[in-house]
């Protein structure tokens, strides 16, 4: 579909860049979160482990 007048973007409006572009745009946030995340849930899933185990007589 060719832009017309109604659903072209005016030559003075500035677009916004999505959140989730911007997210995925900085290397360092990623690997960050790519650190991070997976450090959390290890944690999290090795604390349900010990606190599973049952008690000794």
């Amino acid at each position: 579909m060719p832009p017309t007048e109604v659903n072209a973007p005016s030559k003075g409006a500035v677009e916004r860049v999505p959140v989730m572009q911007q997210i995925l745009d900085n290397p360092f946030l990623l690997l960050f979160l790519g650190v991070t995340i997976p450090t959390v849930l290890y944690l999290i899933w090795g604390v349900m482990e010990v606190a599973s185990i049952p008690l000794a007589k």
